[in-house]
């Protein structure tokens, strides 16, 4: 073997620190790239990774050994980092190269005494030569569908499919590339281009200009990365064309084109390949930054990293209609999208106007959500549990908890009475959402024993789903819909679920017509018959908007909005069913919910991820509290418990009144009844969810099929029903309310051997993700405690002697 010990200088800010102990795995990495390239997510991902094991990076072989010797296969090994080494295979042209290749593996395997590791592809060409392999954990991390480059080797497919077979673990680099490959593997993960925000956040501060920029006169508009098949050179054409006063700057290495193919013109500028430290300095001095991509094969499944880099660097970014860049950022207003030159050229006008400061608050929100450090975290976390449970993920996961009610309704009848000798670190009271994210943070990342009751006979709370007779998943307490802005939850829960692309549909009832809602512009010309465009929408609302109304409740908040008569059909009787109370009593952040859209946009959310567990939230559930150090108990109620380990602390998720014997009465809640019905028909109605706010006294009816995307020729749906008494479901939002409650938020306060968190301990209403967000952050509290109490200094028992 070569060796090459003459580390460059590191490529990513955060990857100097010292290493910690190595750990008794390394990582062994096959990949199609070259580590020396451009900075990418292989790079960025297993720089952390060399924090804490020994990392092999093993690209593509070089067919050089002719040119540099005598054609003897060699293998070039280069230290990166302490604990980070990239392979370079030189092969000859003749022989055959997997053959050789395994050869020098074996080597290596011997030289470096790999016993012990995972075994990681960013190609699955690189299984001709490592079939032999016996790993910990096999991972496929797919950040790009290969198949669609140009010069994609014809075996790439079915090599790709025996990649699958092997994989423990599938991780993609974007939603649509995770639609795409979810179906062919029972544990697949999407981990989106992360980004290193403050590494680009240099661009806001840095003055002084690159010599090779400096000359060239702004407004500037300029793009980094590989100039490839991606990369639309008529569309810069037209540009260059379109904007004669706008300089464009390419800044990238030239591969697979003709670079004599790349437009010319006095305003193109190509400044060639720059290291990844040197960027932010060229995007400092950018007034606009350009996602220029051809639509085609080679980037129909592309999530481009440079997105959220652009956008650290505090640049407006216009792009080209890529799925991922318009899902995750042209939704949310962050991107700008356009669908062909003169559209392009028009955002690029508009995006050299001063930006407003909502759009950099949303920016920066957008970005705290996502970092490579947490994505690496989270793919970690998942091939921990696979190293675990290999076998059984290499087909389908089948849970040890996997329970029908009847069945789990016996076993809570075996575990009503705490068994002696028992002994938590925590009592997590609630299985839901905040109890079982909290518990198995608690287990799996701080290696707590966890106990965790319920008093319901099932763990999931209120998102516990089930088969039915006709074999439909059905939501045993309505619909739950799953939608997030965050990043970070939806990488959470992506540890413990596949998830089906999933956006929500709902219609209303009203004079007879099935109405799209939120109210948007279909919703007005088929309801007056009119024909509109965005401006007579905003025109058509304004001149029924009462406006200048002060804003207090629910009617005020509508009315100022859309106007008096479709308050009445649209709002006031659905809100009068769903609470018990005129819109005119409630809280104005009740109707602030919902809005009202200027445009056809029927979805009934807008966020970035938008999907529903492909197996469902019970199998979510069941897989998030899998651990050894987590007991589940259900049937069984707090109080049943409470004195049982007076050493536990507690996590409590239930009514914050119950907790607390009512003292100062109950606190207000609307409840549901639901009604469950199975039809012989293949459909019931003509949307997922369909409202009605005026007829009949249920207010809304779903079908789980369109929730679940099963095929049958039967299907189920439920009616909703709210009630005053029941289950407690919606905290009803009336300052009277408000002020009960502040009252055991005081007792609760005083708990510092209590957490409250969720839905009902803190009575506010949550979405799902929001739960989530409020258990993580609730989680990163706790540990930070424990980890301060770990450290803290025991004083010599002379100086406590004023505490007795």
């Amino acid at each position: 073997m070569q060796s090459d010990s003459r580390p460059e200088q590191n490529i990513l800010q955060d990857s100097c620190a010292e290493p910690s102990v190595v750990r008794s795995v390394d990582l062994l990495c096959f990949s199609h790239l070259r580590w020396r390239f451009v900075t990418q997510r292989p790079q960025h991902l297993l720089t952390r990774c060399a924090r804490d094991r020994r990392t092999f990076f093993w690209e593509e072989p070089y067919w050089d050994a002719d040119d540099n010797g005598d054609g003897t296969p060699t293998l070039e090994v280069m230290q990166e980092q302490a604990q980070l080494w990239v392979l370079r295979p030189h092969l000859p042209r003749a022989g055959n190269a997997d053959d050789m290749l395994r050869s020098l593996l074996a080597k290596f395997l011997e030289e470096f005494k790999l016993e012990r590791y995972v075994r990681w592809y960013y190609t699955p060409m690189a299984l001709g030569f490592t079939q032999e392999l016996q790993p910990e954990a096999t991972v496929y991390d797919c950040m790009d569908e290969l198949s669609g480059f140009l010069g994609a080797p014809p075996e790439l497919q079915e090599r790709e499919r025996q990649l699958f077979a092997q994989a423990d673990v599938v991780f993609t680099g974007g939603m649509s590339l995770y639609e795409s490959k979810r179906k062919q593997h029972a544990n697949v993960h999407a981990f989106p281009s992360s980004i290193d925000v403050s590494h680009f956040a240099q661009a806001q501060t840095i003055q002084n200009d690159p010599n090779d920029q400096s000359e060239i006169s702004h407004p500037r508009a300029g793009f980094f990365g590989v100039l490839d098949e991606r990369f639309d050179k008529d569309l810069l054409a037209q540009l260059a064309e379109l904007c004669p006063h706008v300089q464009f700057i390419l800044i990238g290495p030239v591969v697979k084109i003709d670079p004599a193919s790349l437009p010319q013109a006095d305003n193109i500028h190509y400044l060639g390949a720059k290291s990844y430290m040197e960027l932010p300095a060229y995007l400092a001095g950018w007034d606009v930054a350009l996602l220029p991509f051809a639509l085609n094969e080679a980037t129909r499944y592309i999530s481009p990293t440079k997105t959220p880099e652009y956008l650290a660097a505090g640049k407006p970014v216009v792009s080209t209609p890529i799925h991922d860049v318009i899902s995750g950022y042209g939704n949310a207003g962050l991107v700008a999208i356009a669908h062909d030159a003169q559209e392009f050229a028009d955002a690029i006008q508009h995006a050299l106007q001063p930006q407003p400061d909502a759009w950099r608050t949303a920016v920066a929100e957008q970005l705290a959500t996502g970092s490579w450090d947490k994505t690496w975290a989270a793919m970690w976390r998942e091939i921990e549990r696979v190293r675990e449970r290999s076998a059984q993920y290499k087909t389908q996961y089948v849970s040890p908890l996997r329970v029908t009610p009847v069945e789990m309704h016996s076993l809570t009848r075996r575990t009503m009475r705490p068994v002696r000798g028992e002994s938590y670190d925590y009592l997590v009271v609630g299985a839901g959402l905040a109890g079982g994210v909290l518990a198995e943070r608690l287990a799996n990342d701080m290696d707590k024993r966890v106990l965790i009751v319920d008093k319901r006979d099932h763990i999931g709370g209120n998102t516990f789903d089930y088969y039915d007779a006709a074999g439909i998943l059905v939501h045993k307490y309505g619909p739950h819909i799953f939608h997030t802005n965050s990043t970070e939850v939806m990488q959470y829960l992506s540890q413990f679920t596949s998830w089906r692309n999933y956006e929500h549909r709902v219609l209303a009832q009203v004079d007879g017509q099935l109405l799209p809602i939120p109210i948007n512009i279909d919703t007005i010309e088929r309801m007056y018959n009119l024909s509109l465009d965005g401006d007579g929408m905003q025109q058509f609302l304004a001149a029924r908007a009462e406006a200048g109304r002060t804003i207090r409740t629910s009617e005020d908040i509508v009315v100022s909005r859309v106007g008096r008569e479709l308050y009445e059909k649209f709002f006031r009787n659905y809100t009068r069913k769903q609470w018990g109370l005129d819109p005119s009593e409630l809280d104005a952040s009740v109707a602030g919910r919902i809005p009202v859209r200027h445009n056809r946009d029927d979805r009934y959310f807008t966020d970035t991820y938008q999907a529903m567990p492909l197996h469902g939230f019970t199998r979510m559930f069941e897989r998030m509290l899998d651990s050894k150090r987590i007991t589940i108990r259900t049937g069984v109620a707090y109080q049943d418990v409470a004195h049982a380990y007076p050493n536990a602390k507690v996590i409590f998720t239930g009514p914050v009144d119950e907790y607390f014997d009512y003292r100062f009465g109950a606190l207000p809640y609307r409840s549901l009844e639901f009604k469950h019905e199975t039809h012989d028909r293949e459909r019931f109605q003509a949307a997922p969810v369909v409202n009605y706010p005026n007829d009949q006294a249920y207010t809304r009816i779903t079908e789980f099929k369109y929730l679940t995307g099963q095929v049958s020729p039967r299907t189920s749906i439920v009616y909703e029903y709210p009630k005053a008494e029941g289950d407690p479901y919606y905290p009803i939002p009336r300052p009277r309310n408000m002020a009960l409650y502040a009252k055991y938020k005081e007792l609760a306060d005083r708990k510092s051997e209590v957490t409250f968190v969720g839905r009902l301990a803190t009575y506010k209403y949550y979405n799902m993700d929001q739960v989530v967000a409020q258990a993580l952050t609730t989680y990163r509290r706790i540990s930070e405690q424990e980890r301060k109490l770990a450290v803290a200094p025991v004083r010599p028992l002379a100086l406590t002697a004023t505490a007795v």
